[in-house]
């Protein structure tokens, strides 16, 4: 028995070695194996749930709750250090949630974490009307300050654009003189609310492998970490794809799932985080108005398609090399594109380049469902 499963080991390594692809650089291997089997589409699946999606989760949720940390400091001493120390910590924070916007299914989507961490615009007047209320302030500053900015401040209050609206102004740290005691109580609360959610991501996804402190306060906060509230974490149930008791009915459907995933981002990058400013339809939808860093949120989240794709791109470099190298020069034009747009984005979304971008952004979109199509079951 032992040797049995020695040779298992060995062969499933095997399978590892050849197909791994690490999320933060590609491989220099040109050929690889180009069989359709089972164990090749679950190392890949392994591959992009412990070396892209794992990494990038336990670094928000370890940022996350730094974040409070800082808050928490600077309320207790106003200082222009204190201040440009949780501004550092909060972009650290965002750069990991915007490098996770590959894979917003799963948890993000089905707990609805995405919309109450992430919408913008902020909701100035309501803010306003919140820093009216002494009983409102009062309940932040309370020990559960951050389950009640969970539960009663609403989502255009929450999140990470309400923090940038404390700690930012004109794409720099706010001066210290602007703060005041009521504004570092909200931003702590709900601090502490993103935190709570990036952990719950963090948990939902990793399982038992995710920090036990971390296990211990979704327990405490009684927010579900299970698919479905059954027994299966959202890693899991995509290991176990094609397996009774997964939503996944194949391995090729949840190769495809990350494909969406990516497509989804791309469309939204496009479409709407640069669209809705640059067309017209909205001009007042730019994120990270406050810290001007829009253009980096772009920018990380097609490296987030980048990261989700290299995981794949061995695997569609065998259906269809030609594919593979328009998807792979797709992301690179997206990157480039974005990073060619004016600075910054909340003074130029009218710039042509923006234009440019929009573009990029729905040609990787379209390569990419190709590429969803060229995945098919064994």
């Amino acid at each position: 028995m032992k040797k049995l499963i020695k040779t298992a080991m060995l062969m499933t390594a095997a399978v590892l070695l050849a197909l791994t692809f690490n999320a933060c650089k590609k491989s220099s291997k040109t050929t690889e194996p180009t069989t359709n089997t089972d164990a090749v589409k679950l190392a890949i699946i392994n591959d992009f749930l412990d070396n892209t999606l794992a990494p990038t989760y336990t670094n928000l949720a370890a940022k996350t709750d730094e974040l409070v940390d800082d808050l928490k400091t600077l309320k207790t001493d106003m200082t222009q250090a204190n201040v440009d120390k949780a501004c550092a910590t909060f972009l650290e924070a965002r750069h990991y949630w915007e490098l996770s916007e590959a894979f917003l299914f799963g948890p993000a989507s089905d707990f609805g974490i995405d919309p109450h961490i992430d919408s913008w615009p902020l909701d100035e007047d309501a803010f306003n009307n919140l820093m009216a209320s002494p009983s409102m302030i009062a309940a932040l500053d309370s020990e559960d300050g951050d389950v009640v900015a969970g539960e009663q401040l609403g989502n255009a209050l929450l999140g990470f654009h309400g923090i940038e609206y404390v700690l930012f102004r004109d794409g720099a740290p706010r001066p210290v003189a602007e703060l005041n005691n009521d504004y570092m109580i909200y931003s702590v609360a709900v601090a502490g609310d993103l935190r709570n959610r990036c952990f719950q991501l963090e948990v939902s996804w990793l399982g038992d492998n995710a920090p036990a402190s971390h296990i211990e306060k979704m327990e405490e906060l009684e927010l579900n970490t299970t698919v479905n509230g059954g027994d299966n974490s959202y890693g899991d149930n995509m290991r176990k794809a094609g397996k009774a008791g997964s939503t996944y009915s194949t391995l090729t459907q949840a190769l495809q799932s990350i494909i969406d995933g990516s497509i989804d981002i791309s469309d939204e990058v496009g479409t709407s985080k640069i669209g809705k400013p640059h067309t017209g339809e909205d001009p007042t939808y730019v994120e990270s108005p406050y810290s001007q860093k829009s253009i980096i949120d772009f920018y990380d989240n097609i490296t987030s398609v980048k990261n989700s794709y290299n995981t794949l791109h061995n695997y569609i470099k065998n259906i269809d090399s030609a594919l593979d190298t328009r998807v792979v020069n797709a992301i690179d034009n997206a990157l480039a594109k974005i990073n060619g747009m004016a600075a910054p984005f909340v003074l130029h979304y009218s710039d042509p380049s923006a234009g440019e971008a929009m573009e990029a952004c729905q040609e990787l979109s379209d390569v990419l469902a190709e590429a969803k199509d060229a995945i098919k079951d064994n």
